[in-house]
């Protein structure tokens, strides 16, 4: 039963009832990372009657744009905002679910999966590593199958959450993409990559292109059956990425030990760890107008969190541990509209 369900059972019980069929749809933007998932989630709400959303993946620099515009319900991010900014645009950041960056490949005849390190990763996405059959890529792919192809990079052509999380585990594997790249939405990419956009883009062009390397949210791996780089991790094991993996990485950081949704789940220790482990947020309005006005984008974010440990298996994301969990119902009570009511919902 998941945490919330047990922590305030009248609530959870009572949740659906209160919830009438909204007017409008619930719009939600941002975030490419786990759109499919959050369609998914919206599909299922109205399926139980709770009401409409509609969420549209453009990217976590859009998403942040959008709710702070206050034309969207919801923002969607890989990339979260520091509490000083969530302070300054009025907003409140809650954590949804945890998911994988895979580096995938497009390699013809390639037998088993391709096996980088960080550092080499970084040298090949800055550009210093030509061609699929360079002496490094060999050593850690003993035997045939490398194809002598150009490397084609290709990266995200908007502001990314995925990237920015990406890049972020890039530089603490070489000191040199740190210096020379950074971190960062928008990376300062070498040279002349492929842009696409968004997760579904980036799928189209490696498949486009013979010798392309690119990076995508796990879920992708799984629907469109991408070759998965198999990466060394902290424990210096060659790990492919499963949802087992992310869990690891939750387990091993101070969001399983101390409930931090900011912790970082990059390249954590434990031999089964993915080491390219983001957690995806969402914002909303802390001061929205009315209690009318947010109460239906709360209902089905709360729902979300009901339901999620069910909703979130098998799609290629892994679950908010419980010590996160169970500090939600706090950042649900951040959100105090103008007029002064509270939605029923959060009278506690």
């Amino acid at each position: 039963m998941p945490v919330f369900q047990r922590l305030i059972p009248a609530l959870a019980s009572s949740l659906l009832l209160a919830a009438s069929a909204f007017a409008q749809p619930v719009q939600g933007q941002g975030a490419t990372f786990p759109s499919k998932v959050y369609e998914t989630w919206a599909k299922a709400f109205e399926k139980a009657g709770g009401g409409l959303v509609a969420y549209k993946g453009t990217g976590s620099g859009d998403g942040i744009k959008q709710i702070t515009a206050r034309k969207v319900d919801f923002g969607g991010t890989d990339a979260p905002l520091p509490p000083a900014e969530l302070a300054r645009q009025h907003l409140v950041q809650i954590p949804m679910l945890v998911g994988g960056v895979v580096p995938v490949v497009n390699l013809p005849g390639l037998g088993a999966p391709l096996q980088l390190d960080g550092e080499l990763l970084a040298d090949i996405f800055q550009g210093r590593v030509k061609t699929w059959n360079d002496a490094r890529i060999a050593a850690l792919n003993p035997g045939p199958g490398l194809p002598a192809l150009a490397i084609r990079r290709v990266v995200r052509g908007e502001k990314s959450g995925t990237s920015e999380g990406f890049s972020r585990y890039l530089a603490g594997a070489s000191a040199a993409f740190k210096a020379e790249v950074g971190i960062g939405q928008m990376p300062a990419w070498p040279g002349e990559p492929l842009k696409a956009e968004g997760n579904d883009g980036m799928v189209q062009a490696l498949r486009s292109t013979p010798g392309a390397i690119a990076y995508v949210s796990f879920d992708r791996v799984l629907r469109d059956r991408l070759a998965a780089v198999k990466l060394r991790n902290a424990a210096g094991k060659f790990v492919l990425p499963t949802e087992a993996g992310f869990r690891a990485a939750i387990l091993e950081s101070d969001m399983h030990r101390q409930g931090d949704d900011l912790a970082t789940l990059l390249d954590r220790p434990g031999n089964e760890t993915w080491p390219i482990t983001l957690t995806s947020f969402v914002l909303v309005d802390a001061e929205p107008a009315t209690s009318g006005k947010v109460a239906p984008t709360l209902k089905y974010l709360y729902w979300c969190f009901m339901h999620g440990d069910d909703l979130t298996r098998g799609s290629g994301f892994a679950p908010l541990p419980v010590s996160v969990q169970s500090r939600l119902a706090g950042r649900f009570t951040q959100v105090r509209p103008k007029d002064g009511i509270v939605p029923t919902y959060l009278v506690f």
